[in-house]
C-alpha cells in the first residue's frame, strides 16, 4: 500500500489523475484540502441514502459501487480502478447517494473538499473537461450495461462481465489471470444473476476450456471465443 506522501505524489504527478492537470497554484491549495484514508477489504466508503460531503479519487485499489435491490440482493452498477472517480455524481447533482461503495481490496482514498471540488477544479478548464467526459462515458456505458442485463441470457451476461474485468483491470504478469479476484457472488451481482447460476456458467466456461478457474483466480485461455460468447449473448 503507498504512504499517503507517495499517493500525494501519484495525484499530482501521475497523467491519468485529473489533479496533474492543476496549476502549480492549485496544487498548493489543493494540498490544504484533501483527506486521505486506508480503507480495509469489504469497508464502506459511503453507503446509499448517505448525503455527499467530498469529492472522492481512487489512489491505490479496488472499489465496486452497487445498488440494493428487492430482498436486499445487490447490483454492481461499476467498478473503480486507481486514478478513477466515486463520488462526483451526487456531489454535482446535489442528491443523496443512490448507490454504496465499498473496497474489493485494501485501498487508498482521497477526499477532497467541496469548496474546492466547486471552487477551483471545476473552474480549470483541462480538469473541467476530463471529468465532463468521464461522466459522458459512463453514461454510455450505463446506457450498454441496461441492454446487456435485461437482454443477453446468462452466458452472454457472464462473458461480458469477464471482458469487462479484463479491461477494468487487466491481467497479472502471466498475461491470462486476471488482475481481479472477486468472490462469486460479487461476479453474479455484476452480471444480474443468482451466485449459483454464475457458479454454473463458470464451471460450463472450464469445462469449454474459455477459462480456468483456481479458487478466485480466473484466466482466460481463448479471449476470442470469450468476446463470442459476449457478442451473440
Amino acid at each position: 500500500m503507498l504512504s499517503h506522501e507517495m499517493g500525494i505524489k501519484e495525484m499530482l504527478e501521475n497523467p491519468k489523475s485529473v489533479f496533474s492537470l492543476l496549476t502549480p497554484e492549485e496544487k498548493e491549495e489543493f494540498l490544504h484540502n484533501i483527506t486521505l484514508t486506508n480503507y480495509k477489504k469489504n469497508e464502506f466508503i459511503y453507503k446509499e441514502g448517505d448525503n455527499p460531503s467530498s469529492y472522492i479519487f481512487l489512489i491505490e485499489g479496488k472499489v465496486k459501487i452497487f445498488k440494493e435491490g428487492v430482498g436486499g440482493r445487490e447490483q454492481i452498477i461499476r467498478m473503480t480502478k486507481p486514478m478513477g472517480y466515486i463520488a462526483y455524481r451526487a456531489l454535482l447533482a446535489e442528491e443523496i447517494h443512490i448507490a454504496s461503495a465499498v473496497t474489493l481490496e485494501d485501498s487508498l482514498v482521497c477526499h477532497v473538499s467541496p469548496d474546492f471540488f466547486f471552487g477551483k477544479l471545476l473552474r480549470n478548464a483541462d480538469c473541467s473537461g476530463r471529468i465532463l467526459r468521464k461522466l459522458a462515458r459512463e453514461l454510455g456505458f450505463s446506457n450498454s450495461r441496461t441492454v446487456t442485463l435485461t437482454q443477453k441470457h446468462i452466458r452472454g451476461r457472464l462473458a461480458e462481465s469477464l471482458l469487462l474485468l479484463k479491461e477494468k483491470y487487466g491481467y497479472e504478469n502471466d498475461g491470462v489471470t486476471l488482475k481481479a479476484f472477486l468472490s462469486r457472488e460479487d461476479i453474479a451481482n455484476l452480471s444480474n444473476m443468482t451466485t449459483s447460476n454464475a457458479i454454473r456458467t463458470l464451471s460450463t466456461f472450464a469445462g469449454e476450456k474459455v477459462i480456468a478457474i483456481d479458487g478466485r483466480k480466473i484466466k482466460i485461455l481463448d479471449l476470442q471465443k470469450l468476446e463470442r460468447i459476449s457478442k451473440l449473448g
